[in-house]
């Protein structure tokens, strides 16, 4: 989380909480994706309570590894994995290859994304009594990097023919906009923060889900 050790700490644990019941919600192998989601924020919120104490001291071997960690769930995994979970759970032909293609796109920006990580800096510092992560990433291709991230991360939810996917999505997006206009330098820890609250949303998306199969 993007305030203290303890509040990420705190977060994980009740993350992983939540995302144990959630997955014990699965009905079928197709749900297990979406449901493990707020599981995968609760180790992504642990990595950066354990950067904040490697911040905190000062200790480069607590603040190296835990900031790669974050940022593969931040950078890497959320293009790929949301696009990819809501596909497992759609049984409309038309939405699913619209979802493929934007799985495609979260595939090939997270390809490019850890391309970057291995060859450009990465750091990470206290600022404002928050994380700010730089990445020293190509500026000239900036905003293509932001459409290609931010579509397969959020607009599946809204082409999701799951009502309630959709409402999440809302949230999602409104989470977004909140964390771009009042939080924009520390916008990458920010917004994974509130997005992680949101799977509250996901146990009970799962919770009342029906058991058919998708036919794709």
């Amino acid at each position: 989380m993007c305030f203290s050790a303890g509040a990420s700490f705190g977060a994980s644990a009740v993350l992983a909480t939540i995302g144990i019941v959630t997955l014990k919600k699965a009905k079928t192998t197709n749900e297990i994706p979406f449901a493990s989601i707020p599981l995968l924020f609760g180790a992504q919120q642990a990595a950066e309570g354990v950067l904040w104490i490697g911040l905190s001291s000062g200790n480069e071997s607590w603040k190296h590894f835990p900031v790669y960690i974050f940022l593969i769930f931040a950078q890497l995994v959320w293009p790929v994995w949301i696009p990819f979970s809501v596909l497992q759970l759609e049984n409309d032909r038309t939405r699913a290859t619209i979802i493929k293609g934007m799985l495609g796109m979260g595939t090939c920006i997270s390809l490019y994304l850890m391309y970057c990580m291995l060859v450009y800096d990465v750091k990470a510092e206290i600022h404002s009594g928050h994380i700010l992560y730089t990445l020293s990433f190509p500026t000239a291709f900036a905003w293509i990097t932001s459409v290609f991230y931010f579509v397969p991360t959020v607009v599946p939810l809204f082409i999701s023919s799951i009502k309630r996917i959709q409402l999440l999505g809302l949230a999602v997006l409104v989470s977004f906009v909140f964390s771009k206009i009042y939080f924009v330098e520390h916008l990458i820890s920010v917004w994974c923060f509130f997005a992680a609250i949101l799977s509250l949303i996901i146990f009970w998306i799962v919770s009342t889900l029906k058991t058919a199969v998708p036919q794709r």
